[in-house]
């Protein structure tokens, strides 16, 4: 036992010890004149109802569509102006000096009255440090100037607004604490020829029908250098597949969703690493997974069976195609499963199915529909709500949870398979993984719907040790903790996966360095985050439509991809 707990402390001491190193390589003009109260740049955006005003939407179409990057938003012109920013307690104008006239600060001054926090931006000719209120406007309210007006103006005050990009000039300096999106090639990358190699891979992907679409998103030192959308939704189909859309992340839910949750109560001593699972589930004290500890369970060494299809154990009246008082689960659109199946038939056949001995990997997901479990008996709320409030409402994740049919429209989540066995329909917005589906959409290795904007933001927050936005979420001994190699038989970290040290294998690259760590997903997706060059990769596809392929593995495309981002750097 001593000899695990000084490899595991050794460990720690080797893994990265560095904070992440945003490099800003674009020349902001931003000057911030005005920012009582510390407001810009914003922080928690949880606690922000933003509404956007300018004097013309398409004029400062850029400026609005850069703030909709960063958090959910609504756009409006001065007209009205009261009723349309009612709701609101956090206004953002933009604007150039001819545009913004005197009788429009008369509308913001009885904003101001009613408590609400104001955002200015102006776009003047020149560089002044003359505050359009004239100092009339008391309360929370920053005001910034641009001296020019363009689409890079509009998109760097913007960014400025939210941490994107750092404010370098005046006075009232602040710091990048965001992802910046580039507007041009800043970075001193070749960027144009590894979107090329990038191009070339995709089309071959989408030639050999790996997959009908795919989205690439790499971020650099905290910019984003690359987010590119190809192919379409499905074959045969003119749905363009785009960098906004929504896709099944399957097996990245247990880093994106559960290990979070997993993490936050670990630093908070709600749960301890090295307690067993019936420390915590009564369930398992009658069963053969009683002194089974956290850690095994976390790094599939757990001894857990790798799969069980609870769908094929189905019997005549589980499964219905219209909902009734005894069928409310929905696993599909027109497809229901009896009520509390979950509870009543799989959960109890997860406690009572066998185990090999404990130390040895073995790749289960009954090891994440545990942790599920635990996490909410300790937190007493259902883990969809409480991964949001901890995290993704907070950091601006505005897309990522489950069931999302529930929250956003069809057309912006991509298909997955056509089900023809289970479900018997083509599946968009319900889970793929069948057992996920039958827990009602939300399971500890499956479920989490996102964007691949949302996971950057999260890439990001663990290439920063745990603070995203100006504020800490988490420790870094705890990131550190979860993402660096914690087993003695196996590459694994704590809920992550990482990069194999064995070269000959090339996982998840050939490129790839012992610092990164990550997850891929059966639906043909990943995540990789390398701390070493400050590099987040992500692709997101659906390979699994219409029916399940091996050819994005057979060809390699994800490895690929990621190694032509290598080359580029």
């Amino acid at each position: 036992m001593k000899s695990t707990i000084i490899y595991f402390c050794l460990l720690l001491l080797l893994c990265t010890s560095s904070f992440a190193q945003y490099k800003q390589t674009v020349v902001n003009k931003v000057t911030m004149i005005q920012n009582a109260g510390g407001l810009v740049p914003l922080k928690r955006l949880d606690r922000h109802r933003m509404a956007v005003i300018t004097p013309f939407p398409n004029k400062y179409a850029h400026f609005v569509n850069m703030v909709k990057r960063y958090a959910d938003v609504e756009s409006f012109d001065f007209n009205g102006y009261e009723e349309h920013t009612k709701y609101h307690n956090t206004i953002i104008i933009a604007g150039t000096k001819e545009d913004l006239r005197n009788d429009l600060l008369l509308l913001v001054q009885q904003s101001i009255v009613h408590n609400k926090q104001i955002i200015v931006v102006r776009f003047e000719s020149r560089t002044t440090s003359s505050s359009w209120a004239r100092g009339r406007l008391q309360g929370r309210f920053s005001e910034l100037i641009y001296p020019e007006f363009n689409k890079a103006a509009q998109q760097y005050a913007a960014m400025s607004v939210f941490g994107g990009l750092a404010i370098t000039q005046g006075q009232n300096r602040t710091e990048q604490t965001r992802l910046q999106y580039a507007t041009e090639n800043s970075c001193g990358l070749d960027i144009e020829g590894m979107t090329k190699k990038i191009d070339a891979i995709a089309a071959e992907a989408i030639r050999e029908r790996a997959t009908p679409g795919l989205v690439v998103m790499a971020v650099k030192d905290g910019q984003v250098i690359l987010d590119k959308a190809y192919g379409t939704h499905t074959y045969g189909t003119h749905v363009k597949t785009r960098t906004s859309d929504i896709f099944d992340l399957a097996s990245i839910s247990k880093i994106a969703g559960t290990t979070p949750v997993v993490m936050h109560l670990q630093e908070r001593d709600i749960i301890n690493l090295d307690s067993s699972m019936g420390c915590y589930l009564g369930q398992v004290q009658e069963t053969n997974k009683k002194n089974i500890t956290l850690r095994s369970v976390l790094l599939h060494e757990a001894g857990f069976t790798p799969f069980i299809p609870f769908y094929r154990n189905l019997e005549p009246g589980d499964l219905v195609h219209k909902p009734d008082t005894a069928h409310q689960v929905r696993v599909a659109d027109r497809a229901y499963l009896r009520n509390n199946y979950y509870r009543d038939v799989m959960w109890p056949q997860m406690m009572q199915s066998p185990v090999k001995p404990v130390g040895n990997y073995v790749y289960s997901d009954i090891s994440m529909y545990v942790m599920k479990e635990i996490a909410e008996r300790m937190t007493s709320k259902p883990m969809e709500d409480y991964v949001q409030e901890l995290l993704y409402q907070p950091i601006g994740m505005k897309t990522a949870g489950y069931n999302p049919r529930q929250r956003f429209a069809k057309d912006r989540i991509v298909p997955t398979q056509n089900d023809t066995v289970f479900r018997k329909e083509l599946l968009q917005g319900y889970v793929h993984d069948e057992g996920a589906a039958m827990a009602g959409g939300v399971a500890g290795h499956a479920g989490l719907f996102a964007t691949a904007n949302d996971l950057a933001i999260y890439g990001q927050l663990l290439l920063n040790r745990g603070e995203y936005g100006g504020i800490r979420y988490f420790k870094p001994e705890t990131v550190d903790l979860f993402t660096s190699r914690q087993s003695l038989t196996s590459r694994r970290g704590l809920g992550f996966d990482r990069a194999d040290p064995d070269k000959k294998k090339e996982y998840p690259s050939r490129l790839a360095n012992e610092s990164v760590f990550g997850h891929t997903g059966y639906t043909g997706t990943c995540i990789w985050v390398d701390p070493k060059n400050q590099l987040i990769y992500i692709f997101l596809s659906n390979r699994v439509h219409p029916q399940v392929s091996t050819k994005l593995l057979d060809l390699n495309i994800r490895s690929r991809i990621q190694d032509a981002i290598y080359e580029g750097l």
